[in-house]
């Protein structure tokens, strides 16, 4: 009659599987810092097919002996904690004995080690928590471990794995996150035989130019403030080079990497004033502070912490971070809707030659980018002659150039007309369109007057443009003048390849080369100088509108059309309402925006009375 039971060791461990292996970038993360508590100084990652073929660790570190070497595949069986007290003292990266035990309960292991004072090393296989093969055998010093066919066991899992692309970025990510706090461990990142990075050893600025490029080493910022018993330090960036991309920010607790919202926002505060709207600086801070301080055993992936004194380490990072941005005369006082175009580039370059003298020594011989410089130089000062020798024809508004200007903005919202019968007819026996407070449209119908949303008008309008071109490759290519060139981690271009039969069909021309963006054509109509923003944008969605039950191609469409729409406070004629309106009734759907919100309402005669008496 009794019905419970104890699982067995290999169910059991399947199941803990799922709280610690959710991805090959979870079995990268654990092998990793394995292999830097094994006190490595070289530590190569060896990745096929994004990991869902093989995740390979080589290290260089204190090895195992034949013994541990079968015990450390043991739930529950760690060389990092003994008693309780150990527990709240924790130095070392891992320390639950759940994360081997787990990874072989999914996946087909294959493990060489050796420590120094043995000459021979243990080869041991399993496959499914069992030991399939154990022997002596030759191999270098430390630990090399082959994890093979991740979740061949469990397919509903393997099913569940992102593309390629989306799965080869959180291993990125996770690399990164571990490179970047040991810059004294060499590494090297190999992905389908071919070299991802490598990594010499070095100061932290070293690393964060190794991981992020070259041009990184021109917006650092030494940061670091300390109290009694906690200390920051780590290096923020120049607001100039904040991105409208997450993902380059980093916290470090003990040399742990962290996520947390609140400390992040201690530094958002700090920037305050500084930063363009939905944009995010670049930081990298690491806190040390006494290991009985902190909670870090609070989820299995350990990126999760409690301080004791949260406040403390608010008001120490804020603090840090401010005091950094004052020592390099950085004021929050900038105002991002002046046009850069016509700014005084030879004092933006002076403050840069400025920052760059008071550190230069902290990034040692490090070569610096000076064609790309040049580069940018050249084509900053060339648009800006150009723009300025055309500062009269832009802002002289007699009678004639008024007209001359009004067609032009009525030639940008023109697209392919099919007009809705109902309310387009009524429209157009109306007599009069104005626009309200540069926000509303206000048309007067036969039964009454129509009240349309002018931002969420024109995003339908784009969002349909967009994802015809997409579906059907229509875009047209508008060719540069000069190419533009973006620079972007790996991550950021796992992403992109992940979008790249989308964005040619839009009408985007571009190369990657050595971790930067070339692009050399955009599409047809698209306003000057948007495309390193726009492609940022799209990167972003890919990241964090995981929530939209949209396709990849409508996802596209609806971040270019959000972006690219006119604003709230944009000021129309005449014709350009007038063409709006056109163009909205000729959607296939032109009663909502992309995003679900209404775009029109009519309002009839009798409902007007009704408000008035």
């Amino acid at each position: 009659m009794n019905i419970i039971r104890l699982l067995p060791d290999s169910l059991a461990n399947q199941i803990a599987a799922g709280e610690v292996v959710q991805r090959p970038a979870s079995v990268v993360k654990e092998l990793l810092e394995n292999a830097i508590d094994a006190g490595s100084s070289h530590i190569q990652l060896i990745i096929k097919e994004a990991g869902k073929t093989l995740i390979q660790v080589i290290d260089d570190g204190c090895g195992m002996s034949e013994t541990d070497a079968r015990m450390c595949f043991e739930r529950h069986a760690t060389s990092k904690i003994r008693t309780v007290d150990d527990l709240f003292q924790i130095r070392t990266l891992g320390f639950r004995g759940e994360a081997l035990a787990s990874i072989a309960a999914v996946a087909q292991v294959e493990m060489k080690t050796r420590i120094p004072e043995e000459e021979l090393g243990t080869f041991i296989s399993l496959a499914g928590s069992q030991v399939t093969e154990q022997k002596p055998i030759q191999c270098a010093k430390g630990t090399s471990i082959a994890v093979k066919n991740l979740f061949y066991n469990v397919p509903a899992r393997r099913n569940f794995l992102k593309s390629n692309p989306i799965e080869l970025k959180h291993i990125i990510d996770e690399f990164q996150r571990v490179a970047l706090i040991n810059p004294d461990i060499e590494f090297t990142f190999f992905h389908n035989d071919i070299e991802v990075y490598q990594l010499r050893k070095g100061k932290l600025a070293h690393r964060i130019v190794g991981l992020f490029g070259k041009n990184y080493k021109q917006i650092l910022i030494p940061c670091e403030e300390e109290l009694t018993n906690m200390r920051v330090k780590g290096y923020i960036g120049r607001p100039e080079s904040a991105k409208r991309t997450r993902g380059e920010q980093f916290f470090f607790v003990n040399q742990r990497f962290i996520k947390h919202s609140y400390l992040n926002h201690a530094v958002v505060t700090a920037f305050e004033g500084l930063l363009p709207e939905d944009s995010f600086p670049f930081y990298v801070l690491i806190i040390d502070t006494d290991p009985q301080k902190i909670d870090v055993n609070v989820h299995p992936t350990k990126t999760e912490i409690k301080f004791e004194d949260e406040r403390t380490a608010y008001a120490l990072v804020r603090a840090a971070v401010c005091k950094a941005l004052g020592k390099h005369h950085l004021a929050p006082k900038m105002d991002f809707d002046l046009d850069t175009n016509f700014t005084n580039i030879g004092n933006l370059q002076h403050n840069e030659e400025e920052h760059q003298i008071d550190w230069q020594k902290e990034l040692g011989d490090l070569p610096l980018t000076e064609q790309s410089n040049s580069y940018s130089q050249f084509r900053n000062t060339t648009r800006q002659q150009s723009n300025l020798q055309h500062w009269e024809e832009l802002y002289s508004f007699d009678d004639e150039m008024r007209k001359v200007l009004e067609s032009k903005k009525a030639e940008t919202l023109t697209f392919e007309s099919r007009l809705e019968s109902s309310v387009t007819q009524e429209q157009a026996e109306g007599k009069k369109v104005f626009q309200l407070h540069n926000r509303f449209i206000i048309s007067q119908i036969k039964s009454g007057i129509l009240l349309i949303d002018q931002q969420a008008a024109h995003e339908r309008i784009l969002y349909e443009k967009f994802l015809q071109n997409i579906q059907g490759g229509k875009g047209t290519v508008q060719r540069l003048l000069f190419p533009e060139i973006v620079s972007l981690s790996p991550v950021d271009i796992a992403l992109l390849n992940e979008m790249e039969w989308e964005l040619r069909n839009l009408g985007f021309d571009y190369l990657i080369k050595d971790n930067s963006l070339i692009i050399s054509g955009t599409p047809a109509n698209l306003p000057v100088s948007v495309e390193a923003m726009l492609i940022e944008e799209l990167i972003e969605q890919s990241k964090h509108q995981a929530h939209l039950k949209l396709n990849k191609a409508e996802k596209i469409a609806y971040t270019m059309s959000k972006r690219l729409s006119i604003g709230l406070s944009t000021p129309l004629s005449e014709i350009e309402i007038s063409s709006l309106i056109d163009q909205l009734f000729a959607c296939s759907n032109p009663n909502y925006a992309p995003d679900g919100k209404k775009i029109f309402k009519t309002l009839t005669v009798s409902e007007i009375e009704n408000l008035l008496y």
